[in-house]
């Protein structure tokens, strides 16, 4: 089997931003982000598209830790999804009848306002995605379903309300993950992630953190995970600006390689957003060149 696993079933956010990121390829539904990333592994698709980061309820756990339970992956694309949501009901259901709503824990956090006003009477439950809440619509055990737009082509459901969300301007990132091969070439405009364990010792973190500060880089996000072995042990999962190509991000992954107990480069891939350069190399390229020469034994 070829082509795109994502988070399903069909009718997701995780559809839509696979059908912005690979177009062309066939898509499979998975039942959760595990399983998405598990066909990658196993060579039953190329690609896997699942969500990673929301602006309301932030990192989608399951995700990170599917990045990291396993052989290597690596991220070569995202996409940002402006986040709105539809409120889908079984043909003739009307606000007045529904008494359960289901979705997933993310889209209940974005929408808890306009259903606190709309559907105050409402119980919400929670489901493994937008589109499993539609099918336990469509199987009775709920009354209204949170869904992607999307959902509504994929499900003879009705939409009881468009357009919902509490937030204007909330937001998720996915990522096409493939199996480690050829790095996307740098644009300019690049994010780099990656997951590191710290040495445990005082100051271990801020070490980690200097890597990139005196480099010039710029840290996106960080997040600290378990790691499910011991109570205090913990991951560091990080983003940052630039490409692993370039002199000053390669020179702190390899940095932090030396220094803590255990790196895994994510990927390093185009970001959206308003155009900004990443750090600017031509130092650390100069000082490669200089070092260069005195190791030759040339004037410096």
């Amino acid at each position: 089997m070829t082509g795109t696993a994502y988070l399903g079933p069909q009718g997701t956010f995780a559809e839509q931003a696979a059908r912005v990121l690979v177009p062309d390829d066939e898509l499979h539904p998975a039942v959760s982000v595990h399983a998405a990333i598990a066909a990658l592994r196993a060579r039953q698709v190329d690609a896997a598209c699942v969500p990673v980061e929301n602006s309301v309820e932030g990192s989608v756990p399951a995700t990170l830790d599917a990045m990291v339970e396993g052989e290597p992956v690596l991220a070569v694309a995202e996409a940002v999804l402006p986040i709105r949501f539809s409120v889908l009901v079984r043909p003739g259901t009307g606000a007045a009848d529904v008494r359960t709503v289901v979705t997933h824990p993310h889209a209940a956090a974005q929408v808890r306002g306009w259903l606190s006003t709309h559907l105050p009477e409402a119980t919400t439950l929670l489901a493994d995605s937008t589109s499993a809440g539609a099918v336990a619509v469509l199987d009775g055990h709920a009354d209204a379903a949170v869904c992607a737009p999307v959902a509504l082509h994929h499900y003879p459901l009705a939409e009881l309300a468009g357009g919902v969300h509490d937030k204007d301007d909330a937001q998720t990132r996915f990522l096409l993950l493939r199996r480690p091969g050829v790095l996307p070439p740098p644009t300019g405009t690049d994010r780099t992630s990656l997951v590191a364990v710290a040495v445990d010792r005082p100051g271990a973190l801020l070490e980690v953190l200097a890597e990139f500060a005196l480099r010039g880089i710029n840290l996106t996000r960080i997040e600290s995970r378990p790691m499910k072995a011991r109570l205090g042990e913990y991951q560091f999962f990080l983003d940052c600006e630039g490409h692993v190509a370039s002199d000053a991000v390669g020179d702190a992954l390899a940095e932090l390689h030396r220094r803590c107990t255990w790196v895994r480069f994510l990927g390093s891939y185009p970001r959206t957003g308003e155009p900004r350069p990443g750090p600017d190399p031509t130092g650390f390229t100069g000082a490669r060149e200089w070092l260069s020469a005195v190791r030759a034994g040339r004037s410096a």
